[in-house]
Protein backbone atom coordinates (compact mmCIF):
# COMPACT_ATOMS: atom_id res chain seq x y z
CA UNK A 1 0.00 0.00 0.00
CA UNK A 2 1.06 3.27 -0.79
CA UNK A 3 2.46 5.72 1.72
CA UNK A 4 0.69 9.01 2.60
CA UNK A 5 2.86 12.09 1.07
CA UNK A 6 4.18 14.01 4.08
CA UNK A 7 2.92 17.48 4.79
CA UNK A 8 6.87 19.40 3.45
CA UNK A 9 7.68 22.44 5.63
CA UNK A 10 9.56 25.33 5.05
CA UNK A 11 10.26 27.08 8.44
CA UNK A 12 11.16 31.11 7.93
CA UNK A 13 12.65 32.98 10.78
CA UNK A 14 15.36 34.87 11.11
CA UNK A 15 16.04 33.47 14.72
CA UNK A 16 18.23 30.31 15.10
CA UNK A 17 16.74 29.16 18.15
CA UNK A 18 12.85 29.77 17.02
CA UNK A 19 13.97 28.08 14.09
CA UNK A 20 15.63 25.21 15.65
CA UNK A 21 11.77 25.35 18.60
CA UNK A 22 9.83 24.93 15.32
CA UNK A 23 11.70 22.15 14.08
CA UNK A 24 12.14 20.11 16.89
CA UNK A 25 8.01 20.62 17.94
CA UNK A 26 7.34 18.85 14.65
CA UNK A 27 10.35 16.15 13.84
CA UNK A 28 7.56 13.88 15.75
CA UNK A 29 5.06 14.20 13.31
CA UNK A 30 4.90 11.61 11.34
CA UNK A 31 2.80 13.35 8.73
CA UNK A 32 4.77 16.11 8.92
CA UNK A 33 8.10 16.72 7.10
CA UNK A 34 10.56 20.04 7.76
CA UNK A 35 12.36 20.52 4.30
CA UNK A 36 14.19 23.62 5.11
CA UNK A 37 14.59 26.89 7.03
CA UNK A 38 14.92 30.40 6.02
CA UNK A 39 16.48 33.50 8.01
CA UNK A 40 14.93 35.80 5.68
CA UNK A 41 12.64 36.24 2.91
CA UNK A 42 15.41 36.35 0.38
CA UNK A 43 16.54 32.89 1.09
CA UNK A 44 13.17 31.83 1.71
CA UNK A 45 12.27 33.01 -1.91
CA UNK A 46 14.77 30.76 -3.19
CA UNK A 47 13.83 27.61 -1.28
CA UNK A 48 10.35 27.94 -1.84
CA UNK A 49 11.16 27.77 -5.64
CA UNK A 50 13.70 24.56 -5.28
CA UNK A 51 11.83 22.78 -2.38
CA UNK A 52 8.28 23.35 -3.19
CA UNK A 53 7.20 23.42 0.38
CA UNK A 54 3.17 22.70 1.09
CA UNK A 55 3.44 25.03 3.90
CA UNK A 56 5.43 27.78 5.36
CA UNK A 57 5.90 29.64 8.48
CA UNK A 58 6.51 32.85 8.38
CA UNK A 59 7.61 35.14 11.63
CA UNK A 60 6.86 39.33 10.85
CA UNK A 61 9.82 41.03 12.15
CA UNK A 62 12.95 40.20 9.74
CA UNK A 63 15.59 41.77 8.01
CA UNK A 64 15.68 43.11 4.57
CA UNK A 65 11.91 42.57 4.21
CA UNK A 66 9.48 42.33 7.24
CA UNK A 67 7.57 39.24 6.94
CA UNK A 68 4.20 41.06 6.10
CA UNK A 69 5.75 42.66 2.87
CA UNK A 70 7.41 39.06 1.96
CA UNK A 71 3.66 37.59 2.50
CA UNK A 72 2.29 40.03 -0.26
CA UNK A 73 4.61 39.11 -3.00
CA UNK A 74 3.94 35.44 -1.94
CA UNK A 75 0.28 35.51 -2.75
CA UNK A 76 0.42 37.19 -5.68
CA UNK A 77 3.10 35.39 -7.51
CA UNK A 78 3.13 31.99 -5.87
CA UNK A 79 0.89 31.65 -3.38
CA UNK A 80 0.76 28.88 -0.96
CA UNK A 81 -0.75 28.12 2.70
CA UNK A 82 0.94 30.41 5.08
CA UNK A 83 1.49 29.99 8.97
CA UNK A 84 1.92 32.78 10.75
CA UNK A 85 4.40 32.54 14.23
CA UNK A 86 4.79 36.64 15.40
CA UNK A 87 5.94 37.58 18.70
CA UNK A 88 2.82 39.34 21.06
CA UNK A 89 3.70 42.90 21.01
CA UNK A 90 1.13 44.99 20.13
CA UNK A 91 2.84 46.45 16.74
CA UNK A 92 3.65 42.64 15.69
CA UNK A 93 -0.15 41.54 16.83
CA UNK A 94 -1.68 44.31 14.30
CA UNK A 95 0.83 42.83 11.98
CA UNK A 96 -0.01 39.28 12.01
CA UNK A 97 -3.76 40.17 11.80
CA UNK A 98 -2.73 42.08 8.61
CA UNK A 99 -1.67 39.32 7.46
CA UNK A 100 -4.31 37.25 8.11
CA UNK A 101 -6.33 39.56 6.02
CA UNK A 102 -3.53 39.65 3.34
CA UNK A 103 -4.18 35.62 3.05
CA UNK A 104 -2.63 33.77 5.93
CA UNK A 105 -4.06 31.15 7.11
CA UNK A 106 -3.28 31.16 10.98
CA UNK A 107 -1.49 33.11 13.52
CA UNK A 108 0.29 31.48 16.16
CA UNK A 109 2.11 33.22 19.41
CA UNK A 110 5.89 32.68 19.30
CA UNK A 111 7.57 31.11 22.11
CA UNK A 112 9.98 33.14 23.86
CA UNK A 113 13.20 30.29 24.13
CA UNK A 114 14.04 27.16 24.16
CA UNK A 115 12.11 26.29 27.20
CA UNK A 116 8.44 28.16 26.10
CA UNK A 117 7.51 25.72 24.02
CA UNK A 118 4.68 24.46 25.87
CA UNK A 119 1.62 23.66 24.03
CA UNK A 120 3.05 24.81 20.91
CA UNK A 121 3.81 21.45 19.96
CA UNK A 122 0.15 20.00 19.23
CA UNK A 123 -1.45 23.36 18.34
CA UNK A 124 1.58 23.56 15.95
CA UNK A 125 0.74 20.32 14.08
CA UNK A 126 -2.36 20.53 14.09
CA UNK A 127 -2.24 24.22 12.56
CA UNK A 128 -0.37 23.16 10.03
CA UNK A 129 -2.11 19.95 9.33
CA UNK A 130 -5.06 22.74 8.76
CA UNK A 131 -3.08 24.81 6.25
CA UNK A 132 -2.17 22.14 4.38
CA UNK A 133 -5.94 21.38 3.23
CA UNK A 134 -7.31 25.20 2.87
CA UNK A 135 -7.90 26.94 -0.02
CA UNK A 136 -5.24 29.91 -0.73
CA UNK A 137 -6.72 33.12 -1.24
CA UNK A 138 -5.28 35.47 -3.37
CA UNK A 139 -5.95 38.96 -1.54
CA UNK A 140 -6.72 41.90 -4.16
CA UNK A 141 -3.83 44.65 -3.91
CA UNK A 142 -4.75 47.33 -0.65
CA UNK A 143 -7.26 49.54 -1.26
CA UNK A 144 -10.20 51.14 0.46
CA UNK A 145 -13.07 48.76 1.90
CA UNK A 146 -15.89 49.64 -0.36
CA UNK A 147 -19.12 47.46 -1.16
CA UNK A 148 -21.60 47.88 -3.52
CA UNK A 149 -24.81 48.16 -2.23
CA UNK A 150 -26.63 45.40 -1.02
CA UNK A 151 -29.85 44.85 -2.25
CA UNK A 152 -32.12 43.47 0.31
CA UNK A 153 -35.77 41.54 -0.02
CA UNK A 154 -38.65 44.04 0.39
CA UNK A 155 -40.90 43.33 3.65
CA UNK A 156 -43.49 41.15 1.80
CA UNK A 157 -40.92 38.27 0.91
CA UNK A 158 -39.82 38.06 4.24
CA UNK A 159 -41.74 35.82 7.11
CA UNK A 160 -43.66 37.87 9.08
CA UNK A 161 -41.85 36.95 12.68
CA UNK A 162 -40.77 38.56 15.91
CA UNK A 163 -38.11 41.02 15.43
CA UNK A 164 -34.29 40.03 15.22
CA UNK A 165 -32.91 41.20 18.43
CA UNK A 166 -29.09 39.80 17.50
CA UNK A 167 -26.60 38.43 14.91
CA UNK A 168 -24.40 35.87 16.34
CA UNK A 169 -21.51 34.98 13.76
CA UNK A 170 -19.14 31.64 14.61
CA UNK A 171 -15.85 31.26 12.73
CA UNK A 172 -12.47 30.32 12.47
CA UNK A 173 -9.75 29.48 9.71
CA UNK A 174 -10.13 32.12 7.06
CA UNK A 175 -12.91 34.03 9.57
CA UNK A 176 -11.06 37.37 9.98
CA UNK A 177 -11.40 37.74 6.56
CA UNK A 178 -14.84 36.86 6.57
CA UNK A 179 -16.09 38.44 9.41
CA UNK A 180 -14.63 41.67 7.56
CA UNK A 181 -17.32 41.07 4.64
CA UNK A 182 -19.85 40.88 6.61
CA UNK A 183 -19.25 43.53 9.16
CA UNK A 184 -18.85 46.33 6.90
CA UNK A 185 -21.49 45.45 5.14
CA UNK A 186 -23.79 46.16 8.79
CA UNK A 187 -25.74 49.63 9.25
CA UNK A 188 -24.74 51.92 11.79
CA UNK A 189 -28.14 50.73 13.65
CA UNK A 190 -27.86 46.99 13.20
CA UNK A 191 -28.78 44.45 15.74
CA UNK A 192 -26.51 43.82 18.44
CA UNK A 193 -23.87 41.44 17.06
CA UNK A 194 -21.59 39.17 19.19
CA UNK A 195 -18.30 37.01 17.47
CA UNK A 196 -16.33 34.36 18.24
CA UNK A 197 -13.56 33.90 16.16
CA UNK A 198 -10.80 31.30 16.93
CA UNK A 199 -7.84 33.43 17.87
CA UNK A 200 -5.32 33.63 20.33
CA UNK A 201 -5.04 36.00 23.11
CA UNK A 202 -3.36 39.27 22.14
CA UNK A 203 -4.49 38.62 18.48
CA UNK A 204 -8.28 39.46 19.07
CA UNK A 205 -8.07 42.79 20.26
CA UNK A 206 -5.55 43.55 17.05
CA UNK A 207 -8.73 42.29 15.37
CA UNK A 208 -11.29 43.95 16.80
CA UNK A 209 -9.34 47.50 16.85
CA UNK A 210 -8.72 46.72 13.03
CA UNK A 211 -12.05 46.26 12.22
CA UNK A 212 -13.46 48.74 14.12
CA UNK A 213 -11.18 51.56 11.79
CA UNK A 214 -13.18 49.64 8.95
CA UNK A 215 -16.61 49.63 9.88
CA UNK A 216 -19.70 52.04 10.16
CA UNK A 217 -20.97 50.14 13.31
CA UNK A 218 -18.88 50.33 17.11
CA UNK A 219 -16.03 46.87 17.19
CA UNK A 220 -14.64 46.05 20.09
CA UNK A 221 -12.63 43.07 21.89
CA UNK A 222 -15.74 42.13 24.44
CA UNK A 223 -15.06 42.45 28.28
CA UNK A 224 -16.84 40.97 31.09
CA UNK A 225 -20.03 42.76 31.57
CA UNK A 226 -20.01 44.89 28.20
CA UNK A 227 -23.29 45.46 27.51
CA UNK A 228 -24.46 43.85 24.14
CA UNK A 229 -26.03 47.16 22.18
CA UNK A 230 -27.35 47.83 18.83
CA UNK A 231 -24.49 49.76 16.54
CA UNK A 232 -21.88 47.19 18.88
CA UNK A 233 -20.21 43.92 17.59
CA UNK A 234 -17.96 42.22 20.64
CA UNK A 235 -15.51 39.93 19.50
CA UNK A 236 -14.80 37.07 22.19
CA UNK A 237 -10.91 37.64 23.16
CA UNK A 238 -8.75 34.85 23.12
CA UNK A 239 -8.44 32.35 25.61
CA UNK A 240 -11.64 33.42 26.94
CA UNK A 241 -15.40 31.79 26.61
CA UNK A 242 -18.19 34.59 25.47
CA UNK A 243 -21.49 34.33 27.13
CA UNK A 244 -24.57 36.45 26.87
CA UNK A 245 -26.30 36.97 30.33
CA UNK A 246 -29.63 38.77 31.48
CA UNK A 247 -29.17 41.09 33.38
CA UNK A 248 -31.69 43.89 35.44
CA UNK A 249 -30.95 46.50 32.56
CA UNK A 250 -30.17 44.35 29.46
CA UNK A 251 -28.21 41.95 28.00
CA UNK A 252 -24.34 41.75 28.55
CA UNK A 253 -21.53 39.56 28.03
CA UNK A 254 -20.23 37.28 30.94
CA UNK A 255 -16.48 36.37 30.12
CA UNK A 256 -14.76 32.68 31.68
CA UNK A 257 -11.11 31.43 31.11
CA UNK A 258 -12.00 28.55 33.62
CA UNK A 259 -14.61 26.63 31.37
CA UNK A 260 -12.63 24.10 29.72
CA UNK A 261 -12.58 24.27 26.31
CA UNK A 262 -15.31 23.24 23.89
CA UNK A 263 -14.47 21.41 20.25
CA UNK A 264 -10.75 21.98 21.48
CA UNK A 265 -11.36 25.88 21.50
CA UNK A 266 -11.37 28.38 23.99
CA UNK A 267 -13.54 31.06 23.10
CA UNK A 268 -15.88 28.30 21.46
CA UNK A 269 -18.90 29.07 19.08
CA UNK A 270 -20.88 26.06 20.91
CA UNK A 271 -20.96 27.99 23.97
CA UNK A 272 -21.92 31.52 22.86
CA UNK A 273 -24.84 29.73 20.90
CA UNK A 274 -25.95 27.84 23.68
CA UNK A 275 -26.34 31.05 26.19
CA UNK A 276 -27.83 32.58 23.32
CA UNK A 277 -30.37 29.86 22.98
CA UNK A 278 -31.35 30.41 26.70
CA UNK A 279 -31.10 33.91 26.78
CA UNK A 280 -32.64 35.18 23.61
CA UNK A 281 -33.92 32.42 21.71
CA UNK A 282 -35.76 32.76 18.39
CA UNK A 283 -34.72 36.44 17.99
CA UNK A 284 -31.62 35.72 16.92
CA UNK A 285 -29.80 35.46 13.32
CA UNK A 286 -26.80 33.26 13.63
CA UNK A 287 -24.14 32.27 11.05
CA UNK A 288 -21.36 30.17 10.94
CA UNK A 289 -18.48 30.80 8.81
CA UNK A 290 -15.84 29.49 7.31
CA UNK A 291 -13.45 27.35 9.73
CA UNK A 292 -12.09 23.69 10.57
CA UNK A 293 -13.82 21.59 12.58
CA UNK A 294 -17.41 20.94 14.07
CA UNK A 295 -17.63 23.87 16.80
CA UNK A 296 -20.82 26.17 16.13
CA UNK A 297 -22.93 23.07 14.70
CA UNK A 298 -24.42 21.61 17.93
CA UNK A 299 -25.43 24.93 19.46
CA UNK A 300 -26.48 26.37 15.96
CA UNK A 301 -28.70 23.15 15.94
CA UNK A 302 -30.10 24.63 19.61
CA UNK A 303 -30.74 28.06 18.48
CA UNK A 304 -32.80 26.96 15.40
CA UNK A 305 -34.79 24.56 17.34
CA UNK A 306 -35.64 27.93 19.51
CA UNK A 307 -36.75 29.18 16.03
CA UNK A 308 -33.56 31.56 15.00
CA UNK A 309 -32.85 31.59 11.47
CA UNK A 310 -29.84 30.15 10.84
CA UNK A 311 -27.04 30.53 7.95
CA UNK A 312 -23.82 28.52 6.95
CA UNK A 313 -21.46 30.12 4.45
CA UNK A 314 -21.08 27.84 1.57
CA UNK A 315 -18.47 25.65 0.50
CA UNK A 316 -17.30 27.68 -2.86
CA UNK A 317 -16.51 30.70 -0.73
CA UNK A 318 -15.14 28.85 2.45
CA UNK A 319 -11.11 28.45 3.18
CA UNK A 320 -11.74 25.24 5.15
CA UNK A 321 -15.29 24.39 5.03
CA UNK A 322 -15.48 22.10 8.11
CA UNK A 323 -17.74 23.89 10.42
CA UNK A 324 -20.62 25.09 8.17
CA UNK A 325 -20.42 21.15 6.62
CA UNK A 326 -20.98 20.34 10.14
CA UNK A 327 -24.06 22.26 10.51
CA UNK A 328 -25.45 21.62 7.31
CA UNK A 329 -24.84 17.30 8.23
CA UNK A 330 -27.27 18.33 11.08
CA UNK A 331 -30.31 19.72 9.45
CA UNK A 332 -30.05 23.01 11.30
CA UNK A 333 -29.30 25.57 8.66
CA UNK A 334 -32.09 27.55 7.04
CA UNK A 335 -29.53 29.29 4.48
CA UNK A 336 -26.75 28.54 2.69
CA UNK A 337 -25.10 31.33 1.25
CA UNK A 338 -21.61 32.75 -0.58
CA UNK A 339 -19.63 34.71 1.83
CA UNK A 340 -20.63 37.78 -0.25
CA UNK A 341 -24.24 37.09 0.43
CA UNK A 342 -23.88 36.55 4.02
CA UNK A 343 -24.48 40.23 4.93
CA UNK A 344 -27.33 40.49 2.50
CA UNK A 345 -29.06 37.09 3.89
CA UNK A 346 -28.80 38.55 7.97
CA UNK A 347 -30.35 41.81 6.79
CA UNK A 348 -32.86 40.05 5.28
CA UNK A 349 -33.97 39.17 8.69
CA UNK A 350 -33.58 42.62 10.44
Amino acid sequence: MELQRKIRVLVVDDSAIVRKILTEALSSEPDIEIVGSAPDPFVARDKILSLKPDVMTLDIEMPRMDGLSFLRKIMRYHPIPVLIISSLGQASSRAAVEALQAGAVEVLAKPDGPYSVGELRDSLAAKIRIAAVSKVRRPQEDAPVTHAPLTVAPLASVPRRSPVSMIAIGASTGGTEAIQEVLTHMPSNSPPIVIVQHIPAVFSKAFADRLNGLCKIEVKEAQEGDQVLPGRALIAPGGFHMLVRKHMDGLRVGLSGTLPPVCYQRPAVDVLFQSLAETVGPTIVAAVLTGMGSDGAQGLATLKKTGAHTIAQDEASCVVFGMPREAIRLGCVDSILPLTRVADGILRWC
